[in-house]
Formats: C-alpha cells, sequence, structure tokens
C-alpha cells in the first residue's frame, strides 16, 4: 500500500478499479470497451464507513455517496431498511438470510449516479456463498433484480456460473425471447463479472465483462478516482446512448418496449437450472 492512502481501511468493503467490455455478435458486430470503478460495500460496514471517510458520505451529499433508497425497492430509508429488503428476499425465496452482504456498485458522484448492473453478494450464515442477486436498471426508469442460489457445488470453487431468462426490457436493440448466463469469479484481491445474452437456441448475442483488481477504500483512493475517472456516473449515461446512436446508423432494429414485470423480482433456484446449458 502508497503512504499516500493514508490509514489502514480494513473490513470487506473496498474499491474495484478496471475495465468493462462489451461486445455484440449478432445481428451485427459491435464493440466498446472503457475503463470504470466500483464500491464493495460491506452492508454491516457502511456507518463506519461514513464515520471514517471524509468523502465518502452515507445518505448524504459528498464528492462520493450512497443513498440506500437507490437500491432494492427504492423505498428503504436507511441501512437497515435495505438489509431488511435484501433478508425479506432470500426468506421469500427459501433461503436463510442473515449472513453477510456486499453489494458491487457505483456510488453516487457529486450527487448522481446510474447504474446499469449492481451485484448483491449473499451469504449464509456459516459464511458460505449462498445467492447472488442482479440488480438491473434501464434507461426508462425501470428496474429487475434476478435472485439465483448459488450451486452449492460452487460454493467453494473460484467460478460461479448461473443463468436466468431475461424479464427486463433493456437496450432497444434486443429482444425479450433471451436469457442470461453469468459467469462470476467473486471479489477477492481480483473479480470479474461475465453476462452473456443467449437466443433460444443457445446461440450468443453479447457478450460484457468486467475485470477488476481490488483497493483499499480511503480518501486518498477516493480523491485518486476524481482525476482517473473524471464524472464517470455521468459519463455512463452519455455513453448508453452514444453507443445506442453508433448502433442505429449501422443498421440495427429497433424493438419495442414492453411493459415493465409485474413482479420487481426473478428467483431462480437451482433446481430451475437445466443441468446442461445448450
Amino acid at each position: 500500500m502508497s503512504a499516500l492512502d493514508g490509514a489502514s481501511a480494513p473490513g470487506a468493503s473496498a474499491l474495484y478499479l478496471g475495465r468493462v467490455m462489451h461486445q455484440r455478435l449478432r445481428p451485427l458486430r459491435h464493440r466498446l470497451s472503457y475503463r470504470m470503478f466500483s464500491l464493495l460495500l460491506d452492508l454491516d460496514e457502511l456507518s463506519a464507513l461514513d464515520a471514517r471517510l471524509r468523502w465518502f458520505s452515507l445518505g448524504r451529499f459528498n464528492l462520493f455517496s450512497f443513498r440506500p433508497s437507490d437500491h432494492g425497492d427504492g423505498r428503504a430509508g436507511d441501512v437497515a431498511g435495505l438489509r431488511a429488503w435484501i433478508d425479506a428476499q432470500l426468506a421469500a425465496a427459501g433461503l436463510p438470510a442473515g449472513g453477510a452482504v456486499r453489494l458491487l456498485t457505483m456510488p453516487r458522484l457529486l450527487g448522481y449516479a446510474f447504474n446499469p448492473l449492481s451485484v448483491w453478494f449473499c451469504d449464509a450464515p456459516d459464511g458460505t456463498p449462498l445467492a447472488i442477486l442482479y440488480e438491473v436498471n434501464n434507461t426508462f426508469g425501470q428496474r429487475h433484480s434476478y435472485l439465483i442460489e448459488v450451486d452449492p457445488a460452487q460454493r467453494a470453487a473460484p467460478l460461479i456460473e448461473q443463468r436466468s431468462d431475461k424479464r427486463l426490457y433493456v437496450s432497444p436493440f434486443l429482444g425479450m425471447a433471451l436469457h442470461y448466463r453469468f459467469r462470476i469469479e467473486p471479489p477477492r484481491e481480483s473479480m470479474s463479472i461475465g453476462v452473456s445474452v443467449h437466443e433460444t437456441d443457445g446461440a450468443a448475442v453479447l457478450h460484457a465483462r468486467l475485470d477488476a483488481h481490488r483497493a483499499p477504500l480511503t480518501d486518498a483512493r477516493l480523491l485518486r478516482l476524481l482525476v482517473a475517472y473524471p464524472l464517470l456516473t455521468l459519463k455512463v449515461v452519455a455513453g448508453i446512448h452514444w453507443e445506442a446512436l453508433r448502433l442505429w446508423l449501422k443498421g440495427a432494429r429497433l424493438h419495442e418496449r414492453p411493459a415493465a414485470p409485474a413482479s420487481p423480482l426473478t428467483v431462480v433456484r437451482r433446481d430451475d437450472v437445466p443441468s446442461s446449458l445448450p
């Protein structure tokens, strides 16, 4: 750790610095790649982070901030409410609640944030990986989450593979008769989040991947992010619209946006997943 990092940053919460890649394969090819950062936030450490860090605040404006109402069902006024929400989702899915929960997300930067995907890593009370919740936001103000149980055979493995049918309209250039496949290397010193989109016959339509490495969550590091990733949260939204324009100019076909799903959450138990993917 550099001396510029200041005090040590103990605990599960950390910064993850890396690069996102999107590769569209069908019906036309299109690729983009950009640098980004995320925060891995242990829900049980948020109050301590708020007290320890000068440039990060919980529930109020700062250079970097986190609002519980930006996640879950949008109604949590504090961390306790957010924790109650995720525990309720686990319990409703028949899974044991009460273990550690870590949320990988972009914070609010100067009061603004948009997260196309936030990932919740939920542990069982004994500390083993239990479930992953993928929280998806589209640019139309809609949100849908996919709660997927971790197969017990993969709970000690370096790679977790999951899948779910697509429920929320995201890109105007992709239809709804698709499914997601997730390949996750859980956050340690490095981390990888892979999401691929497939048609019903198994053909891949799009690959997306985040590869990142861990860094301590300190005030010095947060200030560096303002220089290394200026206005990142605004650039994410601008980039989505810019890439959409490029795809449209290439001739990509638009798909009509359906109504949002009736339920804000899709639950996938391991028994719901075929033993082999097509």
